[in-house]
């Protein structure tokens, strides 16, 4: 079994900056960490930020410029930067990866910016 653990939410004023972490843990013997999601009451969660087996990156236009995904594959660790926050990124913040054709979803952490 695979566990994904986020951190690094709270709570931050318009145009500041936060930096997401994703743990991966477990019975891993291969794990891809595909990128990150946000899911505000009442949407769909939505793609961030995502990452290819390749290091290539991705991301939604309402982000681009402003975060930045990486990934440490001996670590099993992904990382949202987050910068020039606006109050619309508020959202739970989730890490998703898929390992031997399952996939798997981390329980997710708070990002709040005020404004």
């Amino acid at each position: 079994q695979v566990q994904l653990v986020e951190s690094g939410g709270g709570l931050v004023q318009a145009g500041g900056s936060l930096r997401l972490s994703c743990a991966a843990s477990g019975s891993i013997f291969s794990i891809v960490i595909k990128g990150w999601y946000r899911q505000v009451p009442g949407k769909q969660r939505e793609l961030v930020a995502g990452i290819t087996s390749g290091g290539s990156t991705n991301y939604a236009d309402s982000v681009k410029g402003r975060f930045t995904i990486s990934r440490d594959n001996a670590k099993k660790t992904a990382y949202l930067q987050m910068n020039s926050l606006k109050p619309e990124d508020t959202a739970v913040y989730y890490c998703n990866a898929d390992s031997l054709g399952k996939n798997y979803w981390g329980k997710g952490t708070l990002v709040t910016v005020s404004s």
